[in-house]
Order: structure tokens, then sequence, then C-alpha cells
């Protein structure tokens, strides 16, 4: 079985140019899978999570969602009527069931002997901490809980780091602040998480798709040794004595 490995950043990183690159240049088994929320950017999806996306793009002027980061959700009253708890917890069961249904794939993908390249993670998006916070309510503490203690981790994080400056410049979403707390906020979980690196995203694309394919292949590199190792231990170990074989049996005999 293979692993997985998820590019992360703020928007304007690059992590769906250099995961296309990665998929299409390198030498190793990579399939990609797009773990964000935007569904239209989505290459597995449920087909209610489809229909929700198609639906709120018509009552929205089929406005398309501007990022894969957590969407901005509109004001909740204070008090909320049964069906509109309903609609969240409805909205929840199916954003659960459509991130459980991707990392199927990724672990078809991993049983069949390829490497899962994930765009994004919903893990990461979702545990950015100072980020969003006046939009969050009992359900997003919810999914963030369940995220956290429930949901697979990548084996492998890469994130892809630049300035607020840079983002910005790059896709002209969000404001500079808001782009620099995102930042911190994902380097702060670089230190909390293990098997994460940091790779300089300002640099030009070539190196920064060489810096990310050689922490790939050096983690690839590290797995395969290890299985070679605990292989060999394996079949160095002896063989279990037989009774006839038994040296002491033999001697009382």
């Amino acid at each position: 079985m293979k692993f997985s490995v998820a590019l992360i950043g703020p928007d304007g990183a690059g992590k769906t140019t250099i995961a296309r690159m990665l998929e299409e240049r390198s030498p190793l088994p990579l399939k990609y899978i797009y773990m964000g929320e935007n569904i239209g950017a989505s290459n597995f999806a449920l087909p209610t999570s489809r229909a929700l996306e198609y639906f709120r793009g018509r009552q929205n002027g089929n406005r398309e969602p501007t990022s894969g980061m957590r969407e901005a959700q509109p004001p909740k009253p204070a008090a909320k009527s049964r069906g509109a708890s309903l609609w969240l917890a409805g909205r929840l069961a199916n954003l659960l069931a459509d991130e459980w249904y991707r990392q199927l794939w990724s672990w078809g993908y991993q049983c069949a002997g390829f490497i899962a390249l994930y765009d994004r993670h919903y893990l990461f998006d979702y545990s950015l901490e100072n980020v969003d916070l006046d939009e969050e309510g009992f359900d997003t503490r919810l999914h963030r809980w369940i995220l956290t203690h429930a949901y697979p981790r990548p084996n492998l994080v890469i994130y892809l780091d630049a300035p607020a400056e840079v983002l910005f410049a790059r896709k002209g979403e969000k404001n500079v602040e808001e782009l620099e707390t995102r930042r911190q906020s994902f380097l702060q979980l670089m230190k909390t998480n293990s098997n994460c690196c940091v790779v300089d995203a300002t640099q030009p694309l070539s190196k920064v798709y060489e810096d990310v394919a050689a922490r790939i292949f050096q983690f690839h590199k590290k797995r395969s040794l290890r299985s070679s190792s605990e292989s060999e231990t394996v079949s160095e170990s002896p063989a279990p004595v037989q009774p006839d074989q038994d040296p002491l049996s033999e001697s009382m005999r």
C-alpha cells in the first residue's frame, strides 16, 4: 500500500498548479484528488453535493465560488427555526459524507499501488486558528472536532509558503491582512503536526516543482527502505521448532 501527500497553503500559493505538474511529470505513480470545498474544482464529489452546488449557484446567479477555502457564510440569526437547524444538520451530514467519499477513493488508489496526491486538505482548512471566528457556529465547531479526531491525516504534508503580498498579487482575493493571518496559522500548524515540511513558493515555478518532487521522492524512499528492512527481519526470523525436531526431546530418547 502506498501513501498520501497533501499540498496545502493559502490561495495563490500554487497548490493546484504544482499538483497537476506532479501528476503529469513525476516518475512516481501519483493520483490527484481535490480535497477542498469548491465542488466545481472537485474531480470526485457525491451527487448530492453537486446538486446542492447547482441550486446554490442558481440562487446566487450562477456565481462560482472564488476559492476552495472555507466559504464565507451569511450571518446566522440568534434564534434559528427548526427548518434552519435541520438544513444545517443536513448540510453537515452531506459535507462529512463527501469528505469520506473522497477518502475512500484515496484508499482505493493506495491499495492499487498509487500515491494519493491531495490538492488542499479539509483538516488543515478547518484547523486554522484565528480565522473566520465570527462565522463559526455549532455545526462548524462540530465539523472541526470530527475532522481533528476521526478523519485520516495525510502521511506527508507539504506547505507552499509565500508572503501575503505575493499571494494577493497572484489572485487578488481577500486582503493582505487576512492572507497573512491565514499564512501564520498554516505555519503554526506545521509546527504541531508530524511529517510536515515547508517549501518556498516564491521561487520560480520549476524550482518549486523540483523541491516538492524531491520531498515526495525522499519520503517514498524512506518508506520503501523501512518496508524492506521489516520484510528482511521477518524472513530472517528462525523457523519454529517442530515437536519431532525438538533437541531436548532427542536427547531424552
